[in-house]
């Protein structure tokens, strides 16, 4: 995003002033079977939560840009939502591949679940730090596979892990991994199968159905946390 309408936020030079305006950048535009969303920019006038969301997210030393709200229709928006460039380890910057727009509270929970989560897990099990995070996605209008109920994803509280790259290289992919990979590989991703549940409300892997085979989806703001 280029322009005077797509500031970027850096943690190490977040400061948010009360009352000063946030400018918003445009994010991507709906799925073709949709029509053109509403867009709002809620963001300009924050609430304390929000404020306080974005705050965290800039006190981690995350790099992300806000998002103006859009409203889509049929139960999918992307309200409160950041664009990530980066997470933070203790040591390096984090990249994020393929992800899209999340809410605030998304990606605060995915900070420090990749920092003290998955980063220290690579530590100990694998013998070096992270340093990249590959998804499926984020935000996607659809339902919830095999029923008519809206998935998290429609809302952008929902974000699809697919692979995690070492700092050395090595490449530990969940479809890969979870059961067939090597012993540290397979503690590993059990490791950072029990830090997602201690962060997120609901936490999906490929023990829960076929579905879920080749990604952990994690999610936040369920009112029935589940861990599978």
């Amino acid at each position: 995003m280029t322009g005077p309408l797509a500031p970027l936020w850096r943690g190490r030079r977040c400061g948010l002033v009360a009352g000063v305006a946030l400018l918003l950048a445009g994010c991507s535009g709906p799925p073709a079977h949709h029509p053109a969303p509403r867009t709002t920019a809620r963001w300009i006038n924050p609430t304390p939560e929000q404020r306080q969301c974005l705050a965290s997210l800039g006190q981690a030393q995350t790099q992300f840009s806000p998002l103006p709200d859009q409203y889509f229709g049929a139960g999918c928006a992307t309200i409160n939502t950041v664009q990530l460039a980066w997470l933070r380890s203790d040591h390096a910057q984090l990249h994020v591949v393929n992800i899209g727009p999340v809410t605030c509270a998304l990606a605060t929970t995915l900070q420090g679940w990749a920092r003290f989560g998955v980063d220290r897990a690579a530590r100990a099990a694998l013998g070096s730090p992270l340093a990249r995070i590959d998804t499926y996605g984020s935000y996607n209008c659809r339902n919830v596979a095999g029923t008519e109920r809206r998935s998290a994803h429609a809302t952008a509280n929902a974000v699809d892990i697919a692979a995690f790259t070492l700092a050395d290289g090595r490449r530990i992919s969940i479809k890969g991994g979870w059961s067939d990979g090597s012993a540290a590989e397979r503690t590993f991703l059990r490791l950072v199968r029990d830090s997602a549940c201690k962060r997120f409300s609901v936490v999906l892997t490929p023990d829960y159905n076929g579905a879920h085979r080749d990604h952990l989806h994690l999610e936040v703001g369920a009112p029935h946390p589940l861990c599978k």
